[in-house]
């Protein structure tokens, strides 16, 4: 049977700009997935077009896989960044910072609902929900507008579980336990989770609620690894997730859900970083101790209403409202920080503090979608989407504004069109979305310094405003069943980290509604490709490259803090993907590569000269896996290769150049009664290395030189009923 993959949005998203859909850049286990008569309806594309009417490149990683590799890496960004060539490694931190998708940052949303804050970007926007109340994961590539503001990378939709198909009741209940290959008592870690569903007639409703106990993350030569007490850390952490959903069919082809969530991630405060030896290889290290102050937090709640009817006037019509809340704690280092002294409170060098980010969203988006009457093969969509969004960053041991708060307005009307000709050999793509957008600053004045002792510098506030067409386009040609060859273009959008940007500032008299620095990121993402599915085979090629004229990127002080650059960037990569199914029933090898390079102007010549580091890009990756799905039998073997790099040009540190490393991990689930046994590894040869974002960055920080972690089982049982 052939899995008919339709894309478009029945709940909550925004589809404007499309690129091509397809199972491409990722080494999905969605596509090892048995297939099924069943639509997959893809919710981040705000079309009931199939996959092949869109220049879109998609992949969705099915539960199954999200399962899978959630019970090996722990999140959904683990699992994420393991299956996607494109994708950079994760940090194994609370903080994904620096962490992109073709070399530049993802959108995170659940269910459409944004959960980046870019205004002052915390990068906690990958922890804001629990996996198991998420039932696929939707990623679409490249700069887009689908979702607005933030996809300058590409979207990393989470869609949360549906609502119940059989009536009465029906759940599911998941315990696992988590330990080094030494099995260490502060190593253990534990997970219990549960959901329960109940369906009467129209009514529906989801209720579950997930608790996680993280233990000490060892690396392969048995020594704890090191704490970021910063940016915050999932080791030696607890995290609560709720989770609710109520629905009511109000016709056979309408409905409305009510959904909200609530994530909290909280470090223990029990162990303290101890600084290692980048000279010698000696990676940062813990002990016990109690950091000053709070320990590092991540907090998200969420709720939204949609109303869907798939019939409306023989349309698809969808509405929704949101709220979203984020508070991101940043922990205490031991030393206090140099950028929070201040005289006037305490002698310099003995002043504590930390900060946190406070985030709120309400947004709304509407949209309707048919073919035009008396020209059928024309698909026309109109929409329109609102957002507005507060963020500020205080220091809240003594109460100061670190970053003043920010108001971000964004109006945006758009539409689309879709073009079949000649039975469907051509197709014809193309819309525009009208961003129009407001940053309301007021007057503040920055942090004292050591060179404004007695207060910082006063800035201007202002509303500057932004607005822009976003264009996108393409074609596809399928000139025989399985066969598809395309070409697009697409826009994408979002601000720079507007909250680095004005802490940072350090000369008088400035006057935010003339400061070139806020002014929008503007990148393209243009790809040409070519996919063949046919019989067992499953094979695609992809090449894209992208701009941004006053892009960003992340610089690094002799403090340790980020600053923000704009800066000309260029990005171009080549993406493979194979999959082949075996002739012993059940068994599927694939493999999937990514080749990225990022170059920046670094010298205001219009002209990009060096290359983007490893804080901004991605390493060239292999993934091999084999995967075998039968009878009561579920396994899987996976590789990822990171190649080594260097970063080439006018600004240039070796000691930043990346050496490269291999990963295996090994999954193996057996089916007993209504549950299922899963006993996993990940890292199973207990490779000792460096992780990528800390051999690329701070070449003199020695309490930020982390090492992997070691091999790490877990066995789980996974029921339901």
């Amino acid at each position: 049977m052939k899995k008919n993959v339709l894309v478009g949005l029945l709940m909550a998203s925004v589809w404007t700009s499309p690129t091509f859909a397809q199972s491409v850049g990722t080494d999905s286990v969605g596509s090892d997935a048995p297939e099924a008569d069943d639509d997959i309806v893809v919710t981040a594309a705000r079309t009931v077009l199939p996959a092949s009417a869109l220049p879109l490149t998609i992949d969705i990683i099915s539960k199954e896989a999200l399962d899978q590799q959630i019970i090996l890496s722990g999140s959904v960004t683990d699992a994420v960044a393991t299956l996607t060539p494109s994708f950079s490694p994760t940090r194994g931190k609370l903080s994904g910072a620096g962490e992109t998708l073709r070399g530049r940052s993802p959108l995170y949303a659940i269910n459409g609902i944004p959960q980046s804050t870019p205004l002052r970007d915390g990068s906690r926007d990958g922890f804001t929900i629990d996996g198991f109340f998420v039932d696929r994961v939707e990623l679409i590539y490249g700069s887009n507008a689908l979702q607005g503001i933030g996809g300058t990378g590409g979207i990393v939709n989470q869609v949360t579980v549906g609502a119940p198909v059989q009536e009465g009741l029906s759940g599911r209940v998941l315990v696992q336990g988590t330990a080094d290959g030494d099995v260490r008592s502060d190593g253990l870690g534990g997970k219990a989770a549960g959901l329960v569903q109940y369906k009467a007639d129209r009514f529906d409703a989801t209720i579950g609620a997930s608790y996680e106990r993280r233990g000490v993350f060892y690396d392969a030569r048995g020594r704890r690894i090191g704490l970021n007490l910063t940016q915050g850390e999932t080791q030696t952490s607890d995290a609560v997730s709720l989770f609710g959903r109520l629905g009511y069919a109000l016709s056979s082809t309408a409905r409305l859900d009510l959904m909200a969530s609530r994530y909290e991630l909280e470090g223990d405060g029990e162990f303290v970083a101890v600084a290692g030896n980048r000279l010698t290889g000696v990676p940062t290290t813990a002990v016990r101790g109690a950091p000053p102050g709070d320990p590092a937090a991540n907090r998200t709640e969420s709720v939204a209403l949609t109303l869907t009817d798939t019939d409306l006037g023989s349309g698809n019509f969808v509405s929704q409202v949101f709220f979203n809340r984020t508070r991101d704690t940043f922990g205490g280092e031991l030393a206090p920080i140099a950028t929070f002294q201040d005289v006037r409170i305490a002698p310099v060098g003995t002043l504590f503090d930390q900060s946190q980010n406070r985030s709120r969203k309400l947004g709304g988006k509407i949209s309707y979608e048919r073919a035009v009457p008396g020209f059928e093969d024309l698909t026309a969509i109109i929409g329109f989407d609102a957002l507005y969004d507060t963020t500020e960053q205080r220091l809240i041991a003594t109460d100061r504004v670190w970053v003043p708060p920010t108001d971000f307005r964004s109006l945006a009307p758009f539409a689309q069109a879709n073009l079949r000709l000649f039975d469907g050999l051509f197709r014809l793509a193309g819309g525009v979305r009208w961003e129009n957008v407001e940053i309301k600053i007021d007057d503040y004045t920055t942090l004292a310094t050591t060179t404004t002792p007695r207060g910082g510098v006063q800035v201007s506030g202002g509303s500057p405003k932004f607005d822009d067409v976003l264009f996108n386009g393409g074609v596809i040609v399928e000139p025989a069943q399985g066969i598809r060859l395309y070409a697009s273009y697409a826009e994408g959008f979002t601000v720079p980290d507007v909250g680095r940007i004005t802490r940072a500032i350090g000369t008088p008299g400035v006057d935010l509604d003339n400061f070139l620095d806020i002014s929008p990121i503007i990148s393209n993402n243009r790809e040409i490709g070519a996919e063949v599915k046919r019989g067992p085979l499953d094979a695609s090629v992809t090449y894209f490259w992208s701009t941004s004229t006053r892009g960003q990127i992340l610089v690094a002080r002799p403090d340790g803090i980020f600053d923000v650059q704009r800066q000309r960037v260029e990005i171009e990569g080549l993406e493979l993907n194979l999959g082949v199914q075996m002739p012993i029933d059940g068994l599927r090898l694939s493999a999937g590569y990514a080749h990225i390079l990022g170059r920046t102007d670094t010298n205001a010549d219009d002209r990009v000269d060096t290359d983007l580091d490893g804080t901004n890009v991605s390493p060239d990756r292999l993934n091999l896996a084999a995967s075998f799905d039968r009878g009561r039998v579920s396994a899987r073997v996976q590789t990822q290769f990171y190649f080594s790099r260097t970063f080439d040009g006018l600004v240039r540190d070796p000691r930043n150049d990346f050496g490269g490393y291999t990963l295996t991990d090994a999954y193996l689930g057996y089916q007993v009664g209504p549950g299922r046994v899963i006993l996993s590894a990940q890292n199973i040869f207990n490779r000792q290395y460096i992780d990528y974002n800390s051999d690329v960055r701070l070449p003199t920080d020695n309490l930020s030189f982390f090492a992997g972690r070691a091999r790490t089982m877990t066995l789980a049982w996974d029921m339901r009923f």
